[in-house]
């Protein structure tokens, strides 16, 4: 059977790029592969044109790749895609990508493509024009105005002359700013009085760095906000989904970028919490919408529900980002349809439109016998919403073809409940928990006889500590991972360095303020602090992870509020560290007696600390791989690892932070790498840095995930060392082969 062949283009030339990466990476990783070629392609910001290598695609910020395009990904032109894709999916957000322009170049040359055409594109991204088209359609919108930049240089310097304007048109503050042309929230805010209005005026104006535009203000709607996604069938019928609810976290006016992206922020509750009967309006209120503004395929409306009842349109979009727990999963989740079946879905329906018919009788039935693999996330730590993250994505990359996936939450009492696929795409561990259905609890004992392997995705506390390894190897189980010794040693941050210390590592210089010291004598624990450590230094839990209380002292005021805000909020001691400069680094080891470093990556920070923004946030963080050293340093660095994974009594695979620093960064005067700590069971999120080491020596996130469970089968003996390194030498060159021939 032929394969249609599916481009999915990503990156763009708008200030959605870095969400539309997320996007177009989804959809890469739940297209079904029995049917379709998948080609990603990437936009730059000044429009070249690229088939992005895979090894670039789980990046978290498209500056880890952008600068090595030129020379490691094949350049084409927008005329090669007639020969090289039959299919669109369009996975750009913003300018250039929902406004008309991408669409008018595909229908040139004559290619089929994902959701709206030309006309609905042009409405969708102009706020403007919809909230007149909406209102000439009796759709409620906000009321409000638009000012031009031409405008905007009037009112600020006569300010008095938009106090006029506002007076005039009834528009009371707070009121909400946003540009005419952008979405995902970027440059909207509320403001209170006039000076923050045209300072945020200005901010919308200018958020599109090549050119300003217009910008609308509007009154602040009060009541209950949603978001609504309509799907079409092949025949064009509508299929509105359960709306969801959006709840803005306390002190915030509004669903921001960090909100929407971040993970566990915000909380949404599909369906929204509301009677049938205001379900049932809403979905005809935004159907209505997508009719007048001509969507096609599918489309999300965001809107209020008033207390009154009055249902009002505030955003009209006709694509809708795809990150792993957006709307459009949470509520297809809701008719049980998963990310793969929502994907394929909307492909399907748009190719029965053009005329195109993929043949799923075709579909081959699997014989073997599949692994059940549980998945277990979430837990009772700091690290949770990070852990729903990790296992979330897991679950969805564990082959369908080898894998039976069982998602297991572990709740806050640390009590197991399967998930359905409409809980797996909640967006926060207390949502998971409100919604959970406690009759059908697991014991914890009953694990073997659903499960043949246990993929932990907890992260810190009881799934890194050696407890849930402990219960795993009582109940005969393998599992992803070190073993209990060295999961409960590494989760002990001081006993590590010290253990290291004593094998001849480069450690920071550091020392331990137990709670009980602490709270025995604080002022000879101060002294003794100051008297060991020259400013800066490091302050962070003994046993906590994901940047989670970790502060810069810079001097002496804040030590005492950094070393109590550990104790209030984890359970661990607090580790005072000697602070290394130098080229941080992290980097991924796998394996079991020979354990393999992977290129190390460097971390790009803005601040004093890595924040969890920047590790996990779309866009915000920054990571390169391989890191920007010698080869002589990264054979160093990579050795060096090795040698701690080794030393620790780590197997599978593991992540190690550390510093690199040469001969003049070096205290010493010597070349020499500094080991921070040990992650037992790192993150295994969409954007992970793990999954760009692994890429770079060719190996896919699907057949990396594939390669842990494997070590884990070796460890417990279920499968042999050859028969390891085969799949590890199989798995890189068949995506080699794969990437030679695209």
């Amino acid at each position: 059977m032929k394969k249609l062949k599916i481009g999915v283009i990503m990156g763009g030339m708008s200030i959605e790029r870095e969400v539309s990466l997320n996007s177009g990476r989804t959809v890469c990783d739940h297209l079904d592969s029995f049917f379709y070629e998948v080609i990603p392609l990437f936009q730059t910001m000044d429009n070249h044109l690229f088939i992005l290598p895979w090894k670039f695609l789980h990046r978290g910020k498209t500056a880890d790749f952008e600068h090595r395009l030129a020379r490691e990904a094949q350049a084409i032109k927008w005329d090669d895609l007639k020969s090289l894709i039959d299919f669109m999916y369009i996975a750009t957000h913003g300018k250039y990508a929902e406004d008309g322009t991408l669409q008018g170049l595909l229908e040139v040359l004559n290619i089929p493509y994902l959701g709206t055409k030309i006309l609905g594109s042009a409405w969708g991204m102009d706020k403007k024009i919809q909230k007149e088209l909406l209102q000439l359609a009796g759709i409620t919108v906000p009321i409000g105005i638009a000012i031009t930049p031409q405008e905007l240089t009037c009112f600020e310097e006569n300010p008095t002359s938009l106090t006029a304007l506002l007076e005039d048109k009834k528009i009371e503050f707070p009121l909400v700013v946003k540009p005419n042309e952008e979405g995902s929230s970027l440059g909207v805010s509320v403001v209170f009085n006039l000076p923050d209005l045209l300072i945020a005026l200005k901010t919308a104006a200018s958020i599109f760095e090549k050119k300003a535009q217009t910008v609308l203000v509007e009154e602040k709607i009060e009541g209950m906000e949603f978001c609504c996604v309509i799907l079409f069938d092949k025949q064009g019928n509508p299929l509105p989904l359960p709306p969801t609810e959006v709840v803005h976290e306390p002190g915030t006016f509004f669903h921001d970028y960090t909100q929407k992206y971040m993970p566990g922020r915000a909380v949404k509750y599909t369906p929204a919490r509301v009677t049938q009967e205001t379900i049932k309006a809403i979905q005809k209120i935004c159907l209505k919408t997508t009719q007048v503004l001509e969507f096609v395929t599918f489309a999300r409306i965001d809107g209020f529900v008033k207390k009154d009842g009055t249902i009002v349109i505030i955003d009209p979009n006709s694509l809708t980002g795809m990150a792993p727990s957006s709307f459009l999963f949470n509520q297809a989740a809701e008719i049980n349809m998963s990310h793969t079946d929502l994907i394929n879905h909307v492909i399907e329906v748009e190719l029965h439109q053009q005329g195109f018919f993929v043949d799923k009788k075709n579909k081959k039935n699997e014989s073997d016998k599949k692994m059940r693999v549980a998945v277990l996330l979430g837990g009772d730590s700091n690290e949770k919403e990070t852990s729903l993250n990790t296992g979330r994505n897991v679950c969805y990359k564990l082959s369908p073809h080898k894998y039976e996936v069982i998602p297991l939450f572990v709740d806050s009492k640390r009590e197991l409940y399967p998930l359905t696929q409409k809980l797996l795409v909640h967006n926060a561990t207390a949502e998971i928990e409100h919604d959970l259905d406690r009759s059908t609890k697991i014991n914890w004992h009953d694990l073997p006889t659903i499960a043949d392997f246990v993929f932990i995705g907890l992260h810190g506390g009881i799934g890194e500590n050696g407890s849930v390894q402990g219960t795993l190897e009582m109940l005969g189980l393998p599992y992803n991972g070190p073993g209990i010794a060295a999961s409960a040693l590494c989760m002990n941050k001081y006993k590590t360095n010290n253990l290291l210390k004593q094998h001849g590592f480069d450690v920071p210089e550091n020392f331990l303020i137990t709670k009980q010291a602490w709270h025995e004598d604080k002022k000879k624990c101060l002294e003794l602090i100051t008297q060991k450590f020259k400013f800066p230094f490091i302050i962070k839990p003994h046993n906590d992870g994901c940047s989670v209380g970790v502060s810069k002292i810079k001097d002496s005021n804040t030590i005492k509020s950094a070393i109590e805000s550990i104790f209030a909020t984890t359970h661990g001691d607090a580790l005072i560290e000697e602070c290394i400069t130098g080229m941080e680094l992290t980097v991924g080891v796998i394996g079991n007696e020979t354990p393999q470093a992977l290129p190390p990556s460097q971390a790009v920070t803005q601040g004093d600390i890595l924040s969890l923004e920047e590790k996990f946030l779309p866009g915000a963080g920054e990571n390169q791989t391989p890191a920007p050293l010698s080869q002589e340093a990264t054979q160093l660095v990579q050795k060096t690892v090795a040698e701690v994974f080794k030393t620790v009594g780590c197997s599978g695979y593991s992540r190690i932070d550390c510093f690199y620093q040469n001969e003049q960064t070096s205290p010493t005067k010597k070349e020499r790498v500094v080991i921070l700590e040990i992650n037992t069971v790192p993150a295994l999120t969409p954007a992970t840095c793990l999954f760009h080491q692994a890429a770079e020596i060719g190996i896919k996130p699907m057949d990396f995930i594939d390669l842990i469970i494997t070590f884990g089968l070796q460890r417990k003996g279920t499968v042999t060392a050859s028969t390891v390194h085969d799949q590890k030498h199989q798995t890189t060159i068949t995506t080699e082969q794969n990437a030679a021939t695209k």
